[in-house]
């Protein structure tokens, strides 16, 4: 507990843009946190916004019990500008960035800075909400002191609505990346879960509503695809710069090739022109320069596939793989040698044309379900058989014909 009250415990860093009338409950929901008022400060940032925004912040500072100071500015382009000037103003032991469309559950910081204090962490996750949206829940099973990063879920949670220990953001000089115009809160995330001692989570209660506004004015749904290839190149470039070669740096590794690249090479693929797909392989080649069987065995087979195709340059096997995905096609389940290695018959297996190694047809991993993506390797062909098993249930609950089971000959592709 913070017995110095001259420095709260708390600094919720409130960037705001155009957001009326969300910033209503927002800010309702700081004031009636049972952390208590003097333990909290508030830094809004008006980010050049003409609908109130500046106005309403200005009256809630002058009536409000939580000390609240207000900065205008002229509007910056995205949410890292308005976060940093919070973060360079904020006292408080800890920092929260709080979204202006979304709101705090009440008992939520007193939560998190119990957890924090207890636990000595640098990081803690507070659970998620969707209000008119979906949120991540997987990384949530259960209330954790200290999780270990590379075996659980956090790496999947990015955001910035995350309680930090200031202690930690400026020993590292840690800022949001104002060049970056997408995927800034990821960069800034991943670091502190490195660089920070030990990060917790609390999920018994919803600390942290995630609001869809109405509007559709969610920074994260603008812009093209370039600066979404931009911010997966710096994660995946600060993952290498900050973890060793080897297994756990693999597993950090899977994060942007699965979240990140993988939708870049979706089915949408399928309706994109020849020239925006050939731009995207350029885009992607930073990345490729550290897929590694390493990481491909930590993936599902489908993901595999599709990253693998991205990674040989054959975008035409890559259009086969998702054609078949997109309708809604089964693999046959392959046997080949002794051991029973298993094989998924998507597009091209066996082909030693297409360029794509027969390992990225074989069943290293559970199928995707929200678990562990990480098998110790003397346990995989077990797990590989219990994938198949629980796929082919999957698929008859759906009405999908079961798929063959079938030995066939190899060629050395």
């Amino acid at each position: 507990m913070n017995h110095n009250r001259a420095v709260p415990d708390v600094t919720v860093v409130v960037g705001a843009y155009e957001a009326m009338p969300y910033l209503i409950r927002c800010l309702e929901s700081v004031e009636s946190q049972t952390l208590g008022p003097d333990r909290i400060e508030i830094v809004a940032v008006d980010d050049g916004s003409t609908d109130g925004t500046g106005e309403y912040l200005e009256e809630f500072a002058a009536r409000s019990k939580v000390p609240t100071r207000v900065v205008h500015q002229p509007n910056s382009g995205g949410p890292s500008g308005p976060r940093n000037v919070g973060l360079r103003m904020a006292r408080g032991r800890y920092v929260f960035f709080l979204d202006a469309d979304d709101f705090f559950g009440d008992e939520a910081l007193e939560r998190l800075v119990t957890m924090a204090d207890r636990a000595g962490t640098d990081v803690v996750l507070g659970r998620l909400k969707g209000v008119g949206r979906k949120v991540g829940t997987s990384m949530f099973a259960r209330t954790e002191e200290r999780v270990d990063v590379y075996s659980s879920r956090v790496i999947f949670a990015l955001s910035a609505q995350k309680l930090f220990r200031r202690e930690l953001l400026a020993r590292l000089g840690l800022e949001f990346d104002e060049t970056l115009p997408t995927g800034e809160d990821s960069l800034f995330t991943m670091e502190a879960y490195l660089q920070g001692n030990g990060v917790s989570v609390v999920a018994d209660y919803d600390c942290y509503h995630l609001v869809a506004r109405d509007d559709g004015k969610h920074a994260t749904r603008r812009g093209s695809y370039p600066p979404r290839f931009q911010a997966l190149t710096a994660l995946t470039e600060l993952i290498v710069r900050l973890e060793p070669a080897g297994p756990k740096r693999d597993q950090l590794l899977v994060r942007p090739f699965t979240v990140g690249l993988l939708q870049q090479f979706g089915p949408a693929l399928l309706k994109e022109s020849e020239e925006v797909r050939r731009h995207k392989l350029e885009l992607a080649a930073p990345m490729i320069r550290y897929w590694s069987k390493g990481v491909a065995d930590r993936i599902k087979v489908g993901e595999r596939l599709v990253l693998a195709c991205v990674a040989a340059g054959r975008l035409d096997v890559l259009a086969d793989v998702l054609e078949f995905v997109r309708t809604k096609q089964v693999p046959d389940v392959v046997t080949q040698g002794r051991k029973g290695r298993l094989f998924l018959a998507y597009p091209h297996f066996g082909n030693r044309r297409s360029g794509i190694p027969r390992s990225a047809y074989e069943v290293t991993v559970p199928d995707w379900s929200g678990s562990r993506r990480v098998m110790p390797p003397a346990t995989l062909p077990s797990l590989a058989r219990r994938a198949v098993r629980r796929a082919r249930r999957d698929l008859r609950r759906m009405g999908v014909r079961r798929p063959r089971r079938r030995r066939v000959k190899l060629d050395n592709g």
